[in-house]
């Protein structure tokens, strides 16, 4: 192991030793062709004739060697692109000595050098090069990763991505991954084997993975669908076996793959639901042409519904925001994907009636998707006013301004914390829905003409928004732990960003006023679960390497969310993953006193004053770990 240390100290040789390794390659090329080439022709051994030959083909050859600087290259970074110019350098060697022997026979004078031994030499020459090359390359490889502990790895995919992770493993000098075997599900290519590596049917999973001792599984195709994939990743961690995954195939800069591109599955990929069709037609015709403002349009929602917004050709897209770096950063990066679109970038807080107001005058937007939003549920348990200024007052702002300025179609981004709502953020935003809805209805039953239609849009959390569960994990894993859960049985629902602003933007293509529509979030997640998952994936073992530590509870927090409340039930629509909940309807004018009796208290600064009229409004908002529960026990006590 020690002369493997000192060979990996060895520094890269001059130019000069080189030259004279491939120079004593070719003679000794010549020496083994010019006994190859006696012995079949059966001929004399002649002193002159060997010089003659020897000194044209040497001659040649270093000529070659100069002119093709052959001798430039570090032989233990040998690659095919130093194969090529061996057989180019070879090949003018040949040529050379050609071309002597066409001009000997154009002046009449005997060959200097046989056709035969021509051939044999080049050919030697070429084996040789390349050979000792490659055994310099090899013996340097293996020399790094003598002290290594081998990784047996199995790639899921044979195809071309398949092929390409195990060449770049089979090339890359410091790797320590051994390609054992491949899974596919393509029946013409089950049994049979890539470079000598046998391919699997991915039924045998589990089997294959432990008879051939399995530390490693590459996912390396992009038709693997979710459920598969979740199948295969949970085999994976339950078995202790890393799994890996590459980037999408138009990511691949040039096509070339580099071991530093694949990387550890993420447990969005473990999460991730078959992909959503919507109506892009349908969308394009409402879309396109049209003026469109974005509020909250800096945040992970607001921006991914700008970018797919783009996709379906607006006259204008108004992107509003009050944080002003996060906003500029935006439209940079919209602009240098989409850059026929124009876009409008707006400072403002949508709780400013004033400014607002000046964005409709100025740009006068035909559809609106109001984004804009505090949503982390313990700040606002702490500061009910911000929540109610801006989640009421700032999506009242926006609606009063809509119908105004005879917007077509008002969007409102909800949350499923709105249903049976136990924290002060839930509450606001269902407050903010009973608005949005009775003013569609008070208009509607005005029956104005191009009324403004009021969609609202409501699901859970989603995949890597900004302040949620999952890049909190993920920090704390990195840090080494330990990773924080609230409590052993609290569960959510996940939905990842481009999936929720699909089901928005398809929502508001649908509704035609009033509904209030519930997206199919799939099954609800247990986080300690979901940190489990995110640990393994990791590559450690979780409470033996990275701790979980459950804390408790934060104010307003629930065990669970719910989509709908006992009150409501659902309605199908054209699209199975979208449905319109059936809730209680309220009277426009009985709302606005309501909530205006909340404004004139919140002018107070009284949080608990602030709250009770907040459960006035929404009866079904129970407290939970808060606390505003003494509301609750006073509230029981008096009815």
């Amino acid at each position: 192991m020690k002369f493997f240390k000192v060979i990996n100290h060895v520094k890269i040789l001059p130019r000069w030793v080189i030259f004279f390794l491939d120079l004593f390659t070719a003679i000794f090329a010549f020496l083994i062709a010019y006994f190859i080439y006696q012995d079949t022709k059966n001929i004399p051994f002649s002193s002159n004739d060997f010089a003659v030959s020897f000194l044209l083909c040497i001659g040649a050859t270093i000529l070659s060697f100069v002119i093709f600087k052959l001798y430039s290259g570090i032989v233990r970074y040998t690659s095919s692109t130093d194969s090529i110019r061996i057989l180019s350098c070879n090949l003018f060697t040949i040529l050379i000595l050609f071309g002597t022997k066409l001009f000997a026979l154009a002046i009449r004078v005997p060959s200097p050098i046989d056709t035969s031994l021509l051939i044999i030499y080049s050919l030697l020459v070429f084996v040789g090069l390349v050979m000792y090359r490659t055994s310099i390359k090899v013996f340097f490889q293996y020399s790094k990763t003598a002290r290594k502990i081998k990784k047996n790895v199995i790639i899921f995919g044979a195809g071309e991505l398949g092929i390409a992770v195990k060449r770049t493993f089979d090339h890359d000098l410091t790797s320590n991954k051994i390609i054992v075997g491949f899974f596919d599900d393509n029946p013409s290519k089950v049994g049979k084997a890539i470079d000598g590596v046998r391919i699997y049917k991915s039924d045998f999973l589990l089997p294959v993975i432990k008879k051939l001792a399995i530390d490693e599984l590459i996912i390396a195709t992009p038709s693997l669908l979710p459920d598969k994939k979740a199948q295969v990743i949970e085999t994976c961690l339950e078995n202790n076996i890393s799994v890996l995954t590459i980037p999408p195939a138009q990511q691949i800069m040039n096509g070339d793959l580099s071991v530093n591109q694949i990387k550890n599955v993420k447990i969005e990929d473990l999460l991730e639901r078959a992909p959503i069709k919507i109506n892009n037609e349908s969308i394009l015709d409402q879309i396109r042409g049209k003026r469109v403002l974005v509020t909250g349009a800096a945040g992970s929602i607001g921006s991914e519904i700008a970018t797919q917004l783009s996709k379906y050709e607006p006259q204008l897209i108004i992107l509003c925001d009050q944080a002003e770096s996060p906003l500029h950063n935006l439209q940079l990066d919209l602009q240098e994907n989409f850059k026929d679109q124009i876009y409008q970038t707006f400072i403002a807080d949508v709780k400013n009636y004033d400014r607002m107001r000046h964005l409709f005058e100025e740009f006068k937007p035909q559809i609106v998707y109001h984004a804009a939003a505090y949503k982390h549920v313990p700040m606002i348990e702490n500061h009910p006013i911000e929540g109610v200024k801006t989640n009421i007052q700032g999506t009242i702002n926006i609606a009063n301004l809509s119908v105004e300025f005879k917007t077509k179609k008002f969007v409102f981004v909800s949350t499923d914390k709105a249903v049976n709502p136990t924290n002060v953020m839930g509450a606001t935003k269902r407050i903010a829905e009973i608005y949005v809805q009775s003013l569609n209805n008070k208009l509607e039953n005005e029956n104005l003409e191009g009324r403004t239609r009021f969609i609202t849009t409501r699901f859970g959390n989603v995949l890597g928004s900004n302040g949620s569960v999952i890049p909190r994990f993920r920090e704390q894993i990195e840090k080494g732990g330990p990773v924080t859960v609230t409590h052993p049985d609290i569960t959510r629902y996940f939905m990842t960003i481009p999936e929720a602003c699909q089901l928005v933007i398809e929502a508001g293509n649908m509704g035609e006023g009033g509904e209030i529509f519930v997206f199919d979030m799939g099954k609800s997640v247990k986080i300690v679960d979901l940190a489990k998952k995110m640990i393994k994936l990791s590559g450690y073992e979780p409470n033996k390497e990275i701790e979980i530590k459950f804390t408790g509870l934060r104010p307003g927090e629930k065990l669970y969310e719910e989509l709908l409340n006992d009150l409501e039930n659902t309605l199908p629509t054209h699209h199975e993953k979208i449905m319109i909940a059936k809730v209680r309807e309220n009277c426009f004018d009985g709302v606005q006193d309501q909530i205006k009796t909340l404004f004139d208290i919140v002018a107070t600064q009284h949080k608990i004053n602030i709250v009770r009229q907040m459960k006035a409004i929404v009866p079904e908002f129970k407290s939970q770990n808060s606390e505003y529960e003494i509301l609750d026990k006073q509230n029981a006590q008096t009815s």
